[in-house]
């Protein structure tokens, strides 16, 4: 397996998260990689950065950005008032996937919610990624809930 260094994005890894994040087919057809990243992007990355309940973490090989992941915390009422850690937009370079790269970045991403006090890992998921479905279950995750979601 890859050994992979994690560690939290800075400004100047937003245009390679940006072009991962563009680099699958569903990918390409909500995002914009073009050069420098659209105001969106940089304005939403600093949120990112200035709340302490929010990581924006890359997976690095030989310094270059081959990985990347949100990991949110979410503090609850419901559980008697449980933290939940939130995985989102995991996305993994073209030539490292099937590499063993998601599953240390998951591991990591887990053990950052233990860290935490979360007494749960939640993510969401495209109904068409069939392939991260199984992944997904492969690590112990449950499809024990239905989502919705509205575009706005």
């Amino acid at each position: 397996m890859t050994q992979l260094t994690f560690r939290r994005a800075q400004a100047a890894d937003l245009p390679a998260i940006i072009a991962l994040l563009a680099n699958d087919v569903l990918g390409q057809q909500r995002e914009d990689a073009s050069s420098p990243p659209h105001q969106r992007y940089t304005t939403a990355f600093e949120a990112i950065l200035a709340d302490p309940n929010q990581l924006q973490i890359v997976a690095t090989l030989n310094d270059e950005v081959i990985g990347s992941l949100q990991l949110t915390f979410i503090p609850g009422l419901a559980r008697q008032g449980a933290w939940r850690g939130q995985i989102e937009a995991v996305r993994i370079a073209a030539d490292h996937r099937g590499s063993g790269v998601g599953q240390q970045m998951f591991e990591w991403a887990i053990a950052q919610c233990r860290a935490r006090g979360c007494d749960l890992v939640q993510l969401t998921t495209d109904k068409s990624r069939a392939d991260a479905h199984r992944f997904y279950a492969r690590l112990g995750f449950v499809d024990s809930h239905i989502g919705y979601k509205m575009a706005l």
